[in-house]
């Protein structure tokens, strides 16, 4: 995907900023009837399909999005929706003339402002109770848990396609620490689990496409939690070339961001204080935002972080992956599943390597929705709600999809695609249950 660095061409650019996707496809294809760089054809043929993404994720018309804002938004008035509108606050584009919302602008615009969350009418989750009363145990002294879960993933079909076959890649547990095990207890179709080298952790199925066609498989792993106790003034640096490189699109080293990160950095040595440094830079000033999906980002999404301040759990753990690579530092990439025992959801963190120590965890979103102590716990130990599905970022699938991924860079919601093209998130429907979740 290192092709979405290269600059559209500004006419086709200028298109797109002002809505005009349809004219934007016609350029594009005289653009493609001409001799060009390698890279600047690619960057051209998947703009299409990027347009395509970008109008699926804003399909909320600008009527909805009042009728939406009055009913979740307390006493909310049309005065406001003109003062929010005039100041960017909701983000919504233009799609030939006419306002579409992304759909969790509400989401978003209470995130990103404070004065709106009494204001929003929404259930409160107990998840986020239950998550900080078991770090606040082991804060507090109690030992680290092994716990036994067992989880059943599904994906449906929502319509019938227009072909033979069609494939499906669901995420798998990946056995390393502080994953035990992990085995399939049912599936519902023949399966192929990807090799024990991977690193990102598939169960591969086929079946006719369908609508209503369903692929469900069920399994059990064990997760134990990560806490240790550190000497911060005994780590030393090493040398990782795979876990200090670029990997454009996202992690990539601009001119902004090694200058960003020196300046976090104010000349510290120690590499567990630089990386302690970088954390606490982003815990407290980027801010949590929902995000479209990465696939439509023509631009790094760590620039995207540090220039608008916000991100999600993914964009926050490429920003701190991103800065520490800039800083020397080894760090990788893990996301998953966040799988408690009331509820799973798509999930993404980090690591850094501190010798003699070796790979500490670390939770951007999650230590920057807390604070104190609370906050400190998520940088070098983490909770076992945690499924481990990918172990670096942007890794190819076995087998390896021939149409660029819904997620080209994770894999959590699951893949599908038929011999004819990609299908994408609105074309399918993805559920996780937790069916049990037992301390062992």
């Amino acid at each position: 995907m290192d092709f979405l660095n290269v600059l559209l061409p500004e006419e086709i650019a200028r298109e797109e900023k002002i809505g005009n996707f349809e004219n934007s496809k016609k350029i594009i294809k005289e653009k493609l009837s001409e001799a060009l760089p390698v890279l600047l054809k690619k960057r051209l043929e998947y703009e299409v399909e990027r347009i395509e993404r970008i109008i699926k994720d804003y399909p909320v018309d600008e009527r909805i999005a009042k009728e939406m804002l009055s009913k979740l938004i307390k006493n909310f008035s049309d005065e406001e929706y003109d003062f929010l509108m005039q100041n960017g606050k909701l983000d919504y584009i233009l799609i030939e003339g006419k306002k579409y919302f992304e759909k969790r602008f509400v989401q978003n615009l209470v995130f990103a402002n404070e004065s709106y969350a009494d204001r929003y009418e929404s259930k409160r989750s107990s998840i986020g109770e239950l998550v900080n009363k078991r770090i606040t145990e082991l804060i507090e002294g109690d030992r680290p848990k092994r716990y036994s879960v067992i989880v059943e993933i599904s994906v449906t079909l929502k319509k019938d396609l227009d072909a033979k076959r069609l494939k499906c890649w669901l995420p798998f547990p990946i056995v390393k620490s502080p994953i035990g095990s992990a085995k399939i207890i049912e599936c519902d179709h023949e399966y192929r689990i990807s090799s024990k080298t991977s690193e990102s952790k598939t169960i591969y199925m086929e079946d006719v496409p369908k609508a209503g066609t369903k692929f469900t498989v069920k399994f059990r792993y064990t997760v134990h939690e990560q806490v240790k106790k550190i000497q911060p003034k005994i780590v030393r640096g090493t040398y990782m070339k795979k876990y200090l490189s670029e990997i454009p699109p996202h992690i990539v080293f601009s001119p902004y961001v090694k200058k960003l990160t020196y300046d976090i950095l104010e000349n510290e040595k120690n590499p567990y204080f630089k990386a302690k440094k970088i954390y606490d830079w982003i815990t407290k000033n980027i801010k949590y935002s929902y995000m479209h999906a990465y696939s439509t980002y023509d631009t790094s999404l760590v620039e995207f972080a540090i220039s608008n301040l916000k991100g999600d759990c993914g964009v926050q753990a490429l920003t701190f992956i991103t800065m520490c690579r800039v800083a020397g530092i080894p760090s990788k990439w893990e996301s998953g599943l966040f799988i408690n025992p009331v509820d799973a959801s798509s999930h993404d963190w980090a690591y850094f390597y501190a010798k003699p120590y070796g790979w500490l965890p670390v939770d951007p979103s999650f230590g920057g929705s807390r604070k104190g102590k609370l906050r400190e716990f998520y940088f070098g130990n983490l909770d076992a709600f945690r499924m481990i599905a990918n172990s670096d970022f942007m890794v190819d699938f076995e087998p390896s999809k021939l149409f660029i991924r819904s997620d080209p860079y994770d894999n959590q919601s699951g893949e599908l695609e038929t011999e004819k093209g990609n299908v994408y998130y609105d074309e399918f429907d993805t559920e996780v249950k937790v069916l049990s979740f037992d301390e062992c």
